[in-house]
């Protein structure tokens, strides 16, 4: 995969996790910034706050297996699950030595670094939140219809893997402030581009944590219960208003657990956050950052 070195100018590096790589952009010296992505994107997400940071910090940011330029295995090569996520990202974590990190999280990379966050406190010094979740869904187990006719199992392989239908949606859906560039639409979608590639944003969809039958309930009961080590921890949370999915009941829920958290909602700013408001984000992130050290 080729990808645009004026829109991705990082060095690409890789770790062997078993038999996969797993890439990651690894830039900068100072107190790390670990920044881990959701679905159906990859590190490309933050190439803005990279370029920022990196200027300041060593920021990292690890495509999970099957996104970006990580390898793509089969089911019967990897287990695409929250628990083995976790597990990935702690082992880059333990590889590079991250300590004093501020974490940065997004999407599904809330769950997953919040996971590993709550399982290595004492690697966390400060921590930012864009639109995502650690905790049950506050609305029960409803979902907008966008995810939940992808879920399912009978179209949901045909949408997702066939059509591409989930990564194409949220490259236009996500954003509201402006109309993403094709180039840089190209570059959210390339990692994405046959069947085969695209089996991980599928396993994301599926792994979602609805109730006690689904595989990654037992995870996700475990942070939502260990959120409260963080509640002396620095805390900003950035928010997109017109995030279709994770909307103000879930920036409400993270309030109640972080009462004391910095927060920005900016109302007219899609669900790719970062992105899509990067020019407020930076700004309020540097902010925060020379705040509390």
């Amino acid at each position: 995969m080729v990808v645009d070195q004026n829109l991705y100018p990082f060095k690409n590096n890789y770790m062997n996790l078993g038999k996969h790589r797993y890439h990651y952009i690894d830039e900068g010296q100072g107190e790390p910034m670990l920044m881990v992505h959701g679905n159906p994107t990859w590190s490309f997400y933050y190439r803005h706050l990279a370029r920022e940071f990196s200027k300041t910090h060593r920021v990292v940011v690890p495509d999970h297996i099957g996104c970006g330029l990580s390898d793509k295995p089969n089911d019967e090569d990897y287990f695409y699950t929250l628990e083995q996520r976790v597990q990935d990202l702690e082992q880059l974590v333990l590889e590079l030595d991250l300590r004093n990190i501020t974490l940065v999280v997004h999407d599904w990379g809330g769950m997953i670094g919040m996971t590993f966050a709550t399982r290595n406190a004492d690697r966390i010094k400060k921590i930012v939140l864009f639109n995502t979740a650690a905790f049950q869904n506050p609305k029960g187990g409803k979902l907008p219809w966008t995810i939940s006719i992808c879920r399912n199992r009978a179209v949901g392989p045909f949408l997702v893997r066939g059509l591409n239908a989930f990564s194409i949606g949220a490259s236009v859906k996500c954003f509201t402030r402006k109309k993403l560039p094709r180039s840089e639409r190209d570059a959210y979608l390339a990692p994405y581009n046959n069947w085969h590639n695209r089996r991980a944003v599928l396993r994301f969809v599926q792994d979602i944590p609805l109730g006690p039958e689904d595989d990654s309930w037992s995870v996700l009961a475990e942070v939502e219960d260990k959120l409260s080590v963080f509640n002396k921890t620095p805390v900003l949370i950035i928010w997109g208003g017109k995030d279709f999915v994770f909307d103000d009941d879930f920036l409400a829920a993270w309030e109640s657990y972080y009462p004391h958290a910095e927060v920005h909602r900016l109302n007219d700013a899609g669900h790719y956050v970062a992105d899509d408001a990067h020019g407020d984000v930076i700004p309020i992130m540097h902010q925060f950052m020379t705040k509390h050290g």
